[in-house]
């Protein structure tokens, strides 16, 4: 499942991330990396979608959400 796709209030895990170098060390260097424990806070349409992660709260485009491969925790 992409990140862009989760509901909000849901907990998911990290579980891969694709793109291009720049990407990688970009999103890596904010926190999201692979097994990484996060919650989405707000997922509306046409808006960023915000995510608490590391005790930080993330607002990422949703471009690279959807690079942005997850598993919803149970």
């Amino acid at each position: 499942m992409k990140l862009s796709d989760m509901s909000p209030d849901t907990h998911g895990i990290v579980k891969g991330l694709s793109g291009d170098d720049h990407f990688l060390k970009r999103i890596t260097s904010i926190g999201l990396t692979d097994q990484v424990d996060f919650q989405v806070v707000k997922n509306d349409r046409k808006m960023p979608v915000l995510v608490y992660v590391r005790e930080t709260l993330l607002a990422l485009n949703r471009k690279d959400c959807e690079r942005i491969e997850v598993e919803v925790k149970a």
